[in-house]
């Protein structure tokens, strides 16, 4: 080609690319690490859907017990309530995964919100028309946990559907810290209504914040390629999801130490009644105001959940849960609503931060085909386990006391996860080593507060200072024949 028509042909290039038109499109917005779930368009919208469903439910939440305790006078039958809300959990939900994992999640959550919506109504009728009776709390509390116990698989598994396995960990942190910050709105905003214009109103304000939740999931447009393969209508499924989980020994320890949590320290509406009312005699506001405190202990631990980069081990659960057993132990014995109320903040920042890193564990190690199946177990050990343990906790209340009560389950649960430590540790050929603790181990560890930076306490300098470390057990030698 001759250099004449190669300098026109470079020109003519040079012209096109000037008139091209401009490409606007910016590239997609890069969020903190703390925050890197919120880069999917689809999730925000899931998430703000949690967040307005989730200050309606606390507020009926504690409209709900009140009500029951107005009504009946007992701490065993606020207890009661909750056991029945949550009975179908044991009753249906296993099948409730098989449901989950068969069809569209989106339009599993459309139709249990709606469905959640029309009970709130119902009880805020009631409520308001003062025609309210304590079984119809009873039975509506039961038909809300059937809608529940399909809803809960649905919403953890399109959780993972969204953003993926590599986001996952920082969604469940993010949702549970909208659950809990909701808790602080919540509960307040529940016990100004009751105390000014009265119980029915809360139920109303969830029927309409339910609602909005069915609005907003209706927006969210999952891409196909994020979809997982419908599992078939044959048998079995259900045995081959728990065959799973049997020899999944992750999920098998992380669910064993779930149904202890469940069962002996996850009853904080019942149990704050009761302290609210028979120990501290704080009334209805003292109520919501300790509910609150609970949820900020919650929420700081679900922040600082969001920001861990390392999933929890098994062994880092069940220390979490002999933690939160001696918190619960000790916070029983607190002498005024005050000094309960920080124990409260402590106790919920280790069961967030123990309940996130079961979560986390449970989904990451469970197979994308059977994650509605097996979160369907998870949600039922952790709501089974508590409807179990309701209203034995009322009922043992109500016969030898709060405090005794109390003090038994925190200490339970700390002699529980010791065991619990000690046979996983068995099973897998480990043992308790000492390590020699050298004069250069004794200084803090730098602890960064926003762009401070300070030396302080960190998991680091425990470890560190503490003698004792997971190390393989030592083989026996073998004798000579």
């Amino acid at each position: 080609m001759p250099p004449s028509t190669q300098a026109v042909l470079s020109t003519s290039t040079s012209v096109d690319r000037l008139s091209a038109p401009i490409n606007h499109r910016r590239p997609p917005r890069r969020w903190p690490a703390s925050l890197a779930a919120l880069e999917v368009r689809n999730y925000r919208l899931f998430l703000g859907a949690q967040a307005i469903g989730s200050v309606g439910g606390w507020m009926q939440r504690v409209a709900q017990d009140w009500m029951v305790l107005q009504l009946t006078g007992s701490v065993a039958m606020v207890g009661l309530v909750v056991a029945l809300q949550f009975l179908p959990f044991l009753l249906f939900g296993l099948f409730s995964g098989v449901i989950a994992d068969r069809y569209p999640k989106k339009r599993i959550l459309q139709v249990t919100q709606a469905a959640a919506a029309l009970c709130a109504l119902v009880l805020g009728v009631l409520a308001l028309t003062g025609t309210a009776q304590a079984w119809h709390v009873f039975v509506i509390a039961f038909v809300l946990g059937v809608v529940m116990v399909i809803d809960n698989p649905a919403r953890s598994a399109l959780v993972t559907e969204l953003v993926g396995a590599e986001r996952i960990r920082n969604a469940v942190s993010l949702n549970s810290s909208v659950f809990h910050s909701a808790a602080l709105v919540g509960p307040a905003l529940s016990g100004i209504l009751i105390g000014t214009i009265g119980l029915g109103w809360s139920f109303i304000a969830n029927a309409v914040a339910t609602a909005a939740v069915v609005v907003v999931i209706t927006m969210i447009r999952p891409a196909i390629s994020q979809l997982p393969t419908a599992a078939s209508r044959a048998k079995g499924q259900l045995r081959q999801g728990l065959a799973y989980i049997r020899r999944t020994s992750e999920i098998r320890w992380a669910l064993v130490l779930l149904a202890v949590a469940g069962f002996l320290t996850m009853n904080i509406p019942v149990v704050v009644t009761a302290f609210s009312t028979q120990v501290y005699d704080l009334g209805v506001n003292g109520y919501s105001l300790l509910i609150s405190l609970n949820a900020v202990g919650a929420l700081s631990g679900a922040l600082l959940s969001a920001g861990r980069k390392k999933k929890l081990r098994l062994r880092e659960l069940a220390a979490l849960l002999g933690l939160l057993g001696l918190l619960i132990a000790i916070g029983s014995q607190m002498p005024n609503g005050g000094l309960y109320g920080v124990m409260l903040v402590a106790g919920g920042l280790v069961s967030l931060t123990f309940l996130i890193g079961a979560n986390t564990l449970v989904q990451t190690a469970a197979a994308p085909a059977l994650r509605g199946r097996v979160m369907a177990v998870y949600i039922l050990v952790q709501m089974g386990m508590q409807a179990l343990g309701s209203p034995i906790l009322g009922f043992a209340m109500d016969t030898i006391g709060p405090r005794t009560t109390v003090l038994i389950s925190g200490l339970a649960t700390l002699a529980l996860a010791g065991v619990l430590a000690l046979a996983m540790a068995r099973q897998s050929n480990l043992s308790l080593g000492v390590a020699p603790v050298r004069r250069a181990d004794l200084h803090l560890d730098p602890l960064k507060l926003g762009r401070a930076t300070v030396r302080g306490v960190t998991p680091r300098t425990l470890r560190r200072l503490v003698p004792l470390e997971i190390v393989p057990t030592r083989p026996r030698p073998r004798h000579a024949s």
